[in-house]
């Protein structure tokens, strides 16, 4: 089950909070105000959108919203808890045979678990269910690639199309300098379009492409954990052994706290 990830909102409140304190330190007469322009805006946010009309198809685009959204999700599925579910599983596999697994799968909501405990049951060669589980990764992977580039070139386009801004501003300015009263607009144009699509770019985008790549790669990481986890149930190995097999997977530190954990719960038992 998915929970919000606060960091995301978190880092880019506090960023947006860092450029709030920043402009208003300094003392100047214009304050926040000076900060906003509608037409360097406008020429951000507008020649955004339509780089990404012209770069990606409607149906990549109608697939922003679920991205950005992901970037705001977390998977609470725990390394430990997909331990012990395989070797819950091996338990009974070797006690009752495969065809028991089946009962354990009803409170089991991760398809790929189930695609995987079936496979097994239905008595599919090893190799062949690495195969078919690794090419579901595989097509998994290349689908968050794909959903993450629009995040990643509107990182990119951002930056450009303040520049645009800013050479306009420039040529604005530049063609009325026997205006005075027009130097100043101008020059907000140039430098606060830069300004918007470096903000955009810096605090915004790429932060979330990274965020979206570091999921993407954890949720590869589990399942390749689950693919282990069922081969070693189907080929009827000790539960033990599949314990301590699937807990390389885990961290030094997470593997301290489980031993720990065990070990409480062992003094417990005793006393």
């Amino acid at each position: 089950m998915k929970k919000r990830d606060i960091l995301t909102p978190i880092g880019i409140t506090l960023g947006f909070v860092m450029l709030m304190f920043g402009i208003l330190s300094s003392g100047g007469s214009g304050g926040f105000l000076s900060f906003l322009q509608l037409s360097s805006i406008l020429i951000v946010i507008g020649g955004l959108f339509a780089a990404l009309l012209i770069n990606f198809n409607l149906e990549q685009i109608k697939l922003t919203r679920h991205v950005v959204k992901e970037a705001f999700n977390k998977n609470e599925q725990s390394l430990n808890d997909l331990i012990e579910l395989f070797v819950r599983l091996s338990e009974r596999a070797r006690r009752e045979g495969l065809l028991a697994l089946e009962n354990e799968l009803d409170d089991v909501t991760d398809p790929f678990i189930n695609k995987g405990v079936l496979l097994a049951v239905d008595g599919i060669e090893p190799e062949v269910i690495n195969d078919i589980m690794s090419a579901e990764i595989t097509a998994m992977e290349e689908r968050h690639q794909s959903g993450r580039a629009i995040i990643e070139k509107a990182g990119e386009y951002a930056p450009a199309w303040g520049m645009i801004g800013t050479l306009i501003g420039l040529v604005l300015m530049l063609n009325n300098l026997t205006d005075p009263t027009t130097l100043g607009p101008n020059m907000a144009v140039a430098l606060l379009t830069t300004f918007y699509g470096t903000v955009l770019a810096n605090l915004v985008f790429i932060p979330m492409a990274g965020k979206l790549e570091n999921k993407t790669n954890e949720e590869i990481f589990l399942k390749q954990i689950v693919i282990e986890g069922v081969i070693g149930v189907q080929s009827g190995q000790n539960p033990r052994i599949l314990k301590e097999k699937l807990s390389a997977f885990l961290s030094k530190e997470m593997t301290k706290k489980d031993s720990e954990e065990e070990y409480m719960e062992e003094t417990i038992n005793e006393a």
